[in-house]
């Protein structure tokens, strides 16, 4: 496996690649997509351990979110038990992936207090409460870079957490220009796709009706969003030796 550098363009590619997969799975891998969230909402539900476990659980979300996208690619219909192909992968990988979403909680932890902290936290006004949020998500871009690739470094190549991590950041820093057009497009795609639902509703149904309407439609742009992972990960890493056989479920070709 060795690191691959692309032009800013391919950002764009990333974006069809996700949205033409999307297209031939729609109803799987939206329901994929939502199912997840509903794990997510319902973990959220519990006190004090339903954050911790849903942090953990988010680099095996990630991974098996990716999987069902490199089923759809192939033209398969992605099965439910895709999301666990994490868990599935033999034990050192599973442990190697527990080990990602500890890492993952704790990070995700001390960069949130760490705002709050510096912010004023819960008796800060409401003005700087905002700035806590947006310090929080600066501080947890980091973050982001390095749990971008590593799920799957980790399932589709044995790669050790610690080095899964570095390669991520490396490969999204190397590549930055395609992830900045990759992320400049979603926006633009999420913006147009708002004002065209919010003029609708404003001409059918009035300012209730926009709403009722965009919550789905962001949630089924989410999951385009979450399909196109995949694309970024094909892209920035070549495999150099072929992938054992059997592979597991998911498995890129």
């Amino acid at each position: 496996m060795k690191l691959n550098i692309v032009p800013a363009r391919t950002g764009i590619q990333w974006v069809k690649l996700g949205m033409k997969t999307f297209a031939r799975q729609p109803l799987a891998l939206a329901g994929l997509f939502f199912m997840y969230m509903a794990v997510v909402i319902v973990l959220a539900q519990l006190p004090v351990v339903g954050v911790v476990i849903g942090g953990m659980l988010v680099p095996a979300a990630t991974l098996g979110l990716m999987a069902a996208s490199a089923e759809a690619a192939k033209g398969r219909f992605p099965m439910p038990s895709v999301l666990i192909s994490a868990f599935r992968a033999g034990r050192q990988r599973v442990r190697a992936m527990l080990l990602l979403g500890v890492i993952y909680t704790l990070a995700s932890k001390l960069a949130t207090e760490a705002a709050n902290l510096l912010m004023g936290g819960a008796d800060a006004s409401a003005g700087e409460i905002d700035g806590a949020t947006l310090l929080a998500l600066l501080l947890h871009a980091p973050l982001f870079l390095m749990f971008w690739h590593a799920p799957a470094l980790v399932h589709w190549h044995g790669v050790t957490p610690g080095k899964s991590l570095f390669f991520s950041m490396v490969a999204c820093l190397r590549n930055m220009g395609a992830f900045l057009v990759y992320g400049l497009t979603w926006l633009m795609v999420f913006l147009a796709v708002g004002m065209v639902f919010g003029l609708l509703g404003g001409l059918i149904g009035g300012p209730d009706v926009a709403r009722a309407v965009m919550m789905p439609t962001a949630l089924l742009l989410a999951a385009m969003f979450s399909t196109s992972i995949y694309f970024t990960f094909l892209d920035c890493f070549v495999a150099t030796t072929p992938l054992p056989e059997p592979r597991a479920p998911g498995e890129p070709p």
